[in-house]
């Protein structure tokens, strides 16, 4: 066997371990921080600034992503989509997959030490929902909840290194983006759904059941109702509002487009489309703030 081998084997199962061919959670991670950052900063919120939080977004999430394989190392080789994760086909064990967690996510925190102590000190929750999602669909049907705080955490963050406080803005985009993530996670756990119910997994997706369509759109009508506040507390423009009010839009034709067509290829172009919305509802952001 090549001396190479080994190593380069290791390497494949960690980038799969991390999703790193795989972005679109990075992103819907981003976005969120992203818009409370150049809200917060008037839309400059300068190099240091989006460098740590783009870097600190994409250390997060893969560290968030080995933390979920380790958890679910039980229930993955039962299900279709998650068979081949390195931790469920053998590829890496659990020692290394911790090490990889433990490894990216100190990285992350060396990133937030060059920020002030209010974000130092609310980086500590953000690792803590991080470590606490995957566990949660062992005894709650509202895990998707859970990653949307998550994943809305970098929103709080991102207000606090650039103005040294909070307010009730980046409180709004954290709660709207509570229901975003469990919108358009829902829509992803509805590929796993039969294999979930089979092995006991929980998700919104269960629990929604037939009525699961209603609750996706109720879920963008609040997510885009408190982007609205979020957007008047902070003073935004009108353009603003319109990015918000055509993004709602593109989610509810979304659900519609499911609806018609229950697929699980439908259900992963939703999700995917999900990482676009909330890249365009940033360039509304950068537009109003810019005018």
């Amino acid at each position: 066997m090549n001396a190479n081998a080994v190593p380069t084997k290791k390497l494949s199962a960690v980038s799969d371990l991390i999703r790193l061919p795989k972005q679109q959670g990075t992103l819907l991670v981003l976005w969120p921080t992203l818009w409370s950052l150049f809200i917060a900063s008037a839309g400059a919120p300068g190099a240091k600034l989006l460098v740590i939080f783009v870097l600190g977004t994409f250390l997060m999430r893969s560290a968030g992503c080995a933390i979920n394989d380790i958890a679910d190392r039980g229930f993955d080789p039962h299900v279709e989509r998650t068979r081949t994760r390195p931790l469920a086909n053998g590829r890496l064990n659990v020692r290394e997959a911790l090490f990889v967690f433990v490894t990216l996510s100190a990285l992350a925190f060396v990133l937030v030490l060059f920020l002030n102590k209010l974000t130092i000190l609310l980086s500590v929750a953000g690792i803590l929902l991080a470590s606490l999602y995957p566990f949660v669909k062992r005894v709650s049907h509202f895990p998707q909840v859970v990653l949307g705080m998550a994943f809305g955490w970098g929103a709080v963050m991102a207000w606090s290194a650039a103005t040294g406080g909070l307010g009730p803005a980046p409180l709004l985009i954290f709660t709207a983006n509570i229901f975003w993530s469990t919108a358009y996670d829902t829509i992803y756990a509805l590929m796993d759904m039969e294999d979930d119910i089979k092995i006991g997994v929980k998700s919104t997706a269960i629990f929604f059941g037939k009525k699961v369509y209603l609750a996706l759109s109720v879920l963008y009508l609040l997510a885009a109702a408190f982007l609205m506040g979020a957007g008047y507390a902070a003073g935004m423009g009108g353009i603003y509002y319109s990015g918000v009010a055509v993004s709602l839009g593109a989610f509810l034709w979304m659900v519609a487009r499911l609806k018609k067509n229950p697929t699980r290829e439908t259900a992963f172009r939703g999700f995917i489309g999900n990482a676009v919305v909330g890249g365009f509802i940033l360039v509304f952001i950068l537009i109003d703030l810019n005018m």
